[in-house]
């Protein structure tokens, strides 16, 4: 009994088996049903333009030249004569901080000065008067008369006094320079604008302090910012930093203005890439005459790198991958087939694509080449009914399958 019910299911088993076998073997293989199955598809041709390695970019604007104004010295704040977004120039005076303390200086080392002057007038008298008799007691000496211990006093006594007369010419330098410190110190309560050449447009970014304040020495006051020319900073990956080199031309957007484009040239490269980022830092230089523009704003820059005359291009929804290698499905007209070419890719720039190789000169498929494989069978959109033609792209597929923009780097 037991050796009837193992040979049942052995027999069970190998129907079951069977079975699978035969639905297997009956049911045709996708690969196959896909080859003898015409899929429909939409041509697009190839174009000969003039086609752009465009950067696309993003940075912050920074004035060209931004300092600090802050007096030198320490002191109540009498006056401040600029607010946030004013016009300055080059030496204009800026604020003024209370002088009574330095006005005083000022007029105690005039009078000390005036009293070295006097002083120096009676010494150089004397000297004058002790020179002549110096001089009266060396001839009588030569004509024998007074003794030589004589002469060596008078002598002594006109030394002495040359002595004192240099010391009041130095004592007048010195008192010279007290009242020239003095006369700094008191400059230093007018707080100016430095001057330079190449100024520009200078304004007051910030005001940090306000009338009546006690300031102490260096304690800033206003910030001064040059916005007639801007500069624009932006990070340069690794892939793109050959490209980029001084004089380039770029164009600069921002959310300020968005039907506006203004125009600036790369003026300086940094030599590193920073380790963390991979980056390197460019700057911009922008004109701003009309000071549209702020530092600080946020902006998109565009740089085109090079560009190919008559270049063949084809859409970039062409473009797809198969074992691993990038080309584009072209059709066999007379056999009504798809055949994948492998290309290879120039300049991809927004929604176009540069084919190096090989020389295309047919259409391409840029719609319903998902499903095909080399050798597939198809139809053209041209000699399907309408309903069967596949579907273009619309805005909804804009936004679910979002394209890169005009100049975006791929």
């Amino acid at each position: 009994m037991k050796k009837l019910s193992i040979i049942l299911i052995v027999i069970a088993v190998a129907g079951i088996i069977g079975w699978q076998v035969y639905q297997k073997a009956s049911v045709p293989s996708k690969s196959s049903d896909r080859r003898d199955k015409a899929i429909p598809v939409e041509l697009t041709p190839i174009k000969k333009i003039t086609i752009r390695d465009i950067g696309r970019f993003t940075g912050t604007l920074y004035p060209r030249s931004q300092f600090v104004v802050a007096p030198k010295i320490a002191g109540r704040l009498e006056k401040l004569w600029f607010n946030i977004g004013d016009s300055v120039a080059p030496g204009q005076l800026i604020a003024v901080i209370d002088d009574a303390e330095y006005l005083q200086q000022v007029d105690q080392a005039r009078a000390e000065l005036e009293v070295s002057k006097a002083l120096i007038e009676e010494k150089q008298s004397d000297l004058e008067v002790q020179k002549r008799e110096f001089d009266r007691i060396t001839a009588l000496r030569r004509k024998k008369i007074v003794s030589a211990s004589e002469l060596e006093i008078a002598e002594a006594q006109y030394r002495s006094k040359l002595a004192q007369y240099k010391v009041a010419q130095s004592q007048i330098v010195q008192k010279e320079a007290f009242f020239k410190a003095a006369e700094v110190r008191l400059s230093y309560t007018r707080t100016r604008v430095p001057k330079y050449q190449n100024h520009g447009q200078w304004v007051v970014g910030e005001r940090y302090v306000d009338e009546g304040a006690m300031l102490a020495a260096n304690t800033p006051i206003v910030s001064i910012l040059e916005i007639g020319t801007l500069i624009a900073v932006i990070h340069v990956i690794e892939r793109d930093y050959p490209k980029i080199h001084p004089q380039l031309e770029a164009v600069v957007s921002t959310d300020a203005f968005p039907e506006r484009t203004f125009y600036g040239k790369v003026v300086r490269i940094s030599p590193l890439l920073m380790e963390k980022s991979r980056e390197a830092k460019v700057e911009i230089e922008i004109p701003n005459d009309q000071r549209l523009l702020k530092p600080g704003m946020f902006v998109r820059v565009l740089i085109g790198f090079e560009a190919h005359e008559n270049a063949t291009v084809v859409h970039i929804t062409a473009l797809v991958k198969r074992n691993g290698r990038r080309g584009v499905f072209v059709v066999d007209r007379q056999e009504k087939k798809a055949r994948f070419v492998p290309v290879d890719l120039g300049i991809v720039n927004g929604t176009l694509g540069e084919i190096l190789n090989p020389q295309l000169s047919v259409a391409v498929v840029t719609l319903g080449h998902h499903l095909l494989e080399d050798g597939v069978k198809i139809l053209l959109s041209n000699e399907l009914p309408g309903n069967d033609r596949p579907r273009r792209f619309d805005e909804k597929d804009v936004k679910t399958n979002p394209k890169p923009i005009t100049g975006e780097r791929s």
